[in-house]
């Protein structure tokens, strides 16, 4: 091929194609493998899902370094980058670092987006109705 403006871009688009067609068999292939023990989850930084932890142990925030207590859980679900189905993500999350939440998937929206925080019930201040 000649050194034209035309041929590099060619072969630029083409080695951008074998690439997209790389993943995409690569993402294939991760499809049948197992999701790895509950252990390797947490140490790998993945999102802890409070259905997992024990009821009575007090909630903390997820985002490292930060003791504080949990106050508000953020939920995103989008479409996976394959676009083999949903993914939700969710964290507990101390009122400094909720306030600093931003959806962090927007390339994945589709119908079923989905970005909300909501605060734990034991967060919510229970006030006395007026007499």
């Amino acid at each position: 091929m000649a050194d034209t403006k035309k041929g590099r871009n060619k072969q630029a688009h083409d080695a951008e194609k074998r690439q997209r067609e790389r993943e995409l068999s690569e993402a294939r292939e991760r499809a049948d493998e197992t999701e790895p023990p509950r252990d390797e989850r947490e140490e790998s930084g993945d999102v802890r899902d409070d259905a997992d932890e024990n009821a009575d142990s007090p909630r903390r925030c997820h985002r490292r370094g930060c003791d504080e207590a949990a106050a508000f859980v953020v939920l995103e679900r989008y479409q996976e980058e394959t676009g083999h189905g949903a993914v939700e993500a969710k964290a507990l999350l101390c009122r400094t670092h909720t306030a600093e939440e931003r959806p962090a998937n927007l390339d994945g929206v589709y119908a079923e987006y989905v970005f909300r925080v909501e605060p734990l019930p034991e967060s919510v201040p229970v006030t006395e109705p007026e007499r």
